[in-house]
């Protein structure tokens, strides 16, 4: 530790002696590249230390791993505020490109930033390694039976796979009792990140989220509408017809035929995806003709397994293969001897080739693209670790999310043949049910990737008030989503803590962004791999065309704004909508059949 520290020390001394002598002169070029060599390097030290003892708290979650984990994010953080603002006086400097886009870079690259202050730093850092480590621990304890409760995993399984609307009401109410002890936390959590965003010039936190996209923070924001205007109408009317089918299986008094979906009823815990319901809506004729959670079963093809099919797609494309210390240092099942974060993440613990994922794994066919996710970010991860560390990341974070998804959107029918889980594909009349599962997936996911940083902006801003959490959460639900809790709620309860990037401090409109940017990937790649079928059944495994297409594209990192990213893969600087109701113009035409005569909307 004594090493450390003087390592520390020597580090800022060069830095104190330039902005001496830059309150007697204007800051060089040089000077602006010997501050950015020094902040990479130091960032870089305290990242890789961190990471190591997150993964730590994550996998062996106790009192003792909080603190070193909150300590080490405060570390983290103090360094990148002090950098963050010393950067800000080299805003008169004309820089070339590279160092310039490292200042712009640098002064927003925090999620949580935290003020300058060291008790109010320590404080952020330990709410919000607190409210983590809540939300990992969680369970419900149906009749306060300790012997009978239910983990995260196992009210998941219970909405997913239970038809009986009182069990998924009474597991519903059970797992958001675990969110009202973190209310007060994070109203301050709140409190101390918006006066750490305002050191940095912004007006709150959920601005400087905004100011991530190349672009002024509300111009982001109407980005962000304009996109889901495009898709609006295709999930009103998955919606509409979702909803008659609950109401015939539930009844009206249950399910209105022309008012929002009760939430417990979506085969979700969260009501963010539907494709557990499939049974439920699909008509006769319309199913997918093959059940993946079946056939893995079947196959007694285990967790690592699953892995190794996801690693063989990008193999397949001419990505080299994971680094053994990948299959040595993952976590692939739960542990049954202590409490660990089973929400799924990819790390790249040192930027230079430590992958893992952390995943409690199921043998079921949601998992399985699940895996295909995670690994797209480690791929992700390992092609820009030769970039400098400042640019090593993905071009915005949609990109990083939709970097696996696409690679899923390849799991097709013929896909699952070639790798041996299919005997033969099913033929276009089942093409419904195949775009109505992922559409369920998919589609029914965009409001609510969208809505829960708009909850967010909103708090951040003061726009939602402490004393209205509750009751703004479930309004955004009901305006984008159509969905309604299905029992009463109040400011007693603190229902967006009960999902965990809220607590976790993770920024959400990387979802939304990345099941736009996804489709927008898929029909590039797909037009590379000169796939001639139907953008829903193109398939970009083996082909080294969109392979190359791909890697060159992850290779930039955030060396370049994402429009230029994007426009090397797909043409196009601009995101696109259009791609995904391509995917699913057919789905469109069937859903608008079978919505005849019946409400839309909510």
């Amino acid at each position: 530790m004594l090493r450390i520290r003087s390592r520390a020390g020597l580090l800022c001394l060069p830095l104190l002696l330039m902005f001496s002598a830059c309150s007697q002169r204007k800051p060089s070029v040089g000077d602006a590249e010997r501050f950015l060599a020094e902040a990479e390097s130091r960032l870089l030290d305290l990242a890789t230390q961190e990471a190591r003892i997150s993964w730590v708290q994550s996998t062996y979650i106790t009192h003792d791993t909080e603190l070193l984990a909150a300590a080490a994010r405060e570390r983290t953080i103090a360094a990148t505020m002090d950098f963050a603002k010393q950067a800000t006086r080299f805003d008169g400097v004309d820089l070339p490109p590279e160092p310039a886009r490292k200042m712009e870079l640098l002064k927003r690259a925090l999620t949580m930033p935290a003020p300058s202050d060291k008790a109010e730093s320590e404080e952020l850092s330990l709410i919000s390694t607190r409210m983590e480590g809540v939300y990992g621990r969680g369970k419900y304890c149906p009749g306060g039976d300790s012997s009978n409760c239910l983990d995260v995993g196992a009210i998941t399984r219970t909405m997913a796979e239970s038809r009986d609307p009182n069990r998924l009401l009474d597991v519903w109410k059970g797992w958001r009792t675990i969110s009202p002890p973190m209310r007060q936390d994070y109203q301050r959590y709140v409190e101390l990140a918006n006066k750490g965003a305002r050191e940095l010039g912004m007006p709150d936190t959920g601005a400087l989220w905004r100011s991530k996209y190349d672009m002024p923070p509300d111009d982001f924001a109407r980005e962000v509408e304009r996109l889901w205007e495009q898709v609006k109408p295709l999930y009103v009317s998955l919606h509409a017809y979702v909803r008659s089918r609950l109401s015939q299986k539930y009844g009206a008094a249950v399910v209105p035929p022309d008012g929002p979906i009760p939430a417990h009823l979506l085969g979700n815990i969260w009501a963010q995806s539907w494709e557990n319901v499939s049974p439920l809506v699909s008509p006769p004729g319309a199913d997918p003709a093959f059940d993946l959670t079946k056939i893995l079963k079947e196959k007694n093809i285990d967790a690592l397994g699953m892995v190794r099919y996801g690693e063989r797609f990008f193999t397949s494309l001419g990505f080299e293969p994971l680094p053994p210390t990948f299959w040595d240092r993952s976590l692939f099942l739960k542990p049954r001897d202590r409490e660990v974060v089973c929400h799924a993440s990819a790390w790249d613990v040192d930027s230079a080739g430590d992958l893992r994922i952390k995943m409690c794994i199921d043998i079921t066919g949601e998992d399985f693209t699940t895996i295909h996710h995670e690994l797209g970010h480690n791929f992700y991860q390992r092609a820009y670790n030769r970039q400098p560390i400042l640019f090593r990341d993905s071009a915005n974070d949609g990109f990083h999310e939709a970097v696996g998804d696409t690679i899923a959107l390849s799991v097709t029918p013929e896909y699952l043949v070639r790798v041996g889980l299919l005997r033969t594909a099913p033929d276009a009349s089942k093409d419904i049910g195949l775009l109505l599962n992922r559409a369920l997936e998919k589609v029914a996911f965009l409001p609510f990737g969208l809505l829960v940083d708009q909850w967010r902006w909103k708090v951040f801003s003061g726009e939602i008030a402490p004393a209205n959490y509750n009751q703004a959460w479930w309004e955004l639900r009901r305006k984008y989503q159509g969905v309604e809790a299905p029992a009463p709620r109040s400011e007693a309860d603190f229902d967006p803590g009960a999902k965990y990037h809220v607590p976790s401090g993770v920024p959400y409109t990387r979802y939304f962004l990345a099941h736009i940017l996804q489709f927008q990937f898929h029909r590039a790649l797909a037009k590379a791999a000169g796939c001639a079928d139907p953008l829903h059944r193109c398939s970009i495994f083996e082909s080294k065309e969109a392979g190359q297409k791909l890697i060159s594209m992850l290779e930039m990192g955030q060396s370049r704004p994402w429009p230029e990213a994007l426009e090397a893969l797909t043409g196009s600087r601009q995101m696109d909508a259009t791609a995904i109701l391509d995917y699913f113009a057919p789905l469109k035409k069937w859903l608008d059949e079978q919505n005849q005569g019946k409400a839309t909307g909510w």
